[in-house]
């Protein structure tokens, strides 16, 4: 018994240690340098300035913020209804038992193992582009020259451009998350189901949806997470420092860490940790939310 002890520590002491310097370590350090004002990410504890609750009440009364927090309330919500929607419908298709199953997934999975910043690319000169951009010759051929004339990358309409450029990216990584939930189901359920004449609208409604209690949650929380840490598009559509149209928090933190080389902000690495621990809060009220009203103990497969 002795030794089975002692090669369970030499074990699992690596392991605890990794966590402990690798995630426990900083996000303690995190939350404790946003109760300071710290000029540099580096700077010895010494150098630490004690403000209290001061940062966060920055962040409040900061328009910016408020702009970047409502930015990024836009990008969970719209691009949250889009990407569940049109992923939950690829999803359900490809497990229909359609020809070409792997092709088409491997299609739609394709934009997520592109880089942001080909990808990025692509949407800006080859997509939005004014003069020969795809929107523009698609509406033009269509003669809907209200829509073939629309300036996207402008400051109207450049966040709506960002959004369904993110969109499209991401809508292949959470239909793999449906596709694997769905594909957990027993194809008992639909023959029962068929047999009592259910059609497929009945099936999704009644079988599909309830079965995937689980896997929703699990796809909000992780768009919550990608959504929480947008930061190369909003750079890829804006200039260095970014503009208030694409502005978001990670954004935002990022210049009061590192300047930026923008004027209108000082670097304080204690408000940037004040920001990280507000989105890391708003990541846990969702997680938690999605447990409180989606409840899936009572569901077997």
């Amino acid at each position: 018994m002795k030794k089975n002890k002692g090669m369970i520590v030499a074990f699992l002491t690596p392991a605890v240690l990794f966590f402990l310097v690798i995630f426990v370590y900083p996000i303690l350090r995190t939350i404790l340098m946003s109760f300071f004002n710290i000029e540099g990410v580096t700077d010895a504890m010494g150098l630490w300035t004690f403000t209290g609750i001061e940062n966060y009440v920055t962040l409040l009364s900061t328009s910016l913020f408020r702009t970047a927090m409502l930015n990024l309330g836009k990008i969970w919500l719209f691009g949250g209804i889009i990407v569940m929607s049109l992923s939950l419908l690829f999803g359900v298709i490809i497990t229909s038992g359609i020809r070409f199953k792997k092709f088409f997934r491997a299609v739609i999975y394709l934009p997520n193992i592109v880089s942001a910043v080909a990808l990025a690319t692509m949407w800006l000169q080859y997509v939005y582009n004014p003069q020969y951009g795809l929107f523009k010759t698609f509406f033009s051929a269509l003669h809907l020259d209200s829509l073939a004339s629309i300036p996207w990358t402008d400051g109207d309409h450049k966040f709506m451009a960002l959004l369904i450029a993110y969109c499209f990216g991401m809508v292949g990584y959470h239909m793999l998350i449906w596709t694997s939930g769905i594909e957990r189901i027993s194809p008992d359920y639909y023959e029962a189901a068929l047999i009592d004449g259910a059609n497929k609208i009945h099936q999704f409604r009644y079988i599909t949806l309830p079965l995937l209690k689980g896997v929703f949650k699990t796809n909000i929380t992780m768009w919550s997470v990608t959504c929480v840490g947008f930061f190369v598009w909003s750079q890829l559509f804006s200039t260095v420092t970014a503009e208030t149209a694409t502005i978001t928090p990670m954004v935002y933190m990022y210049m009061q860490m590192f300047g930026a080389g923008n004027t209108m902000t000082d670097r304080n690495a204690g408000l940037a940790a004040s920001i990280g621990v507000v989105l890391s809060l708003c990541v846990v009220l969702v997680f938690t939310l999605c447990n409180l009203l989606l409840k899936d103990d009572d569901l077997e497969f």
